[in-house]
């Protein structure tokens, strides 16, 4: 299967189940056993479960392969192999104890949604792909605060 269309399939898989933070990096130049490593957060056991569920259908639609999956028993950190790419489904405690961004890369630059979530959903983003070098991080903005008149 085509990278990029292995990538984009992923993707749509983490955004269908409402994924957080949702990163992708070009790991080739680091190693010879996969080119894509994708990191994001699910916030509960069961949500990281559907991601993971998500993710493999998604592959299997698009025509490719799942080597295996890891850790749905727990559901604390789900990993999904797909070959050329590797998915990390954490929850947020998890992923900022064990920072796998600082492991696969730390200069993230955008990937294009295939539509964006007008409700502050998932931010992805990807690193050293070719045509989006230059290309600035996806900014979350902050949850918009509102008060109570009595």
């Amino acid at each position: 299967m085509e990278l990029q269309k292995l990538q984009r399939a992923i993707i749509d898989g983490l955004e269908d189940v409402k994924a957080q933070d949702i990163k992708v990096f070009n790991t080739t130049h680091l190693t010879s056993l996969f080119d894509r490593v994708v990191v994001a957060s699910g916030t509960s056991n069961r949500q990281t479960k559907a991601l993971a569920n998500s993710v493999r259908e998604k592959v299997k639609e698009a025509g490719g392969d799942i080597i295996s999956t890891e850790g749905e028993e727990i559901g604390e950190w789900v990993l999904v192999d797909c070959g050329d790419a590797v998915v990390h489904i954490l929850q947020p405690a998890l992923r900022q104890y064990y920072n796998l961004e600082e492991v696969w890369g730390d200069k993230p630059v955008r990937v294009k949604l295939q539509t964006p979530n007008m409700f502050g959903g998932a931010r992805v983003t990807a690193d050293n792909d070719e045509d989006d070098e230059d290309a600035a991080p996806a900014v979350k903005r902050p949850a918009r605060k509102t008060t109570r008149k009595h």
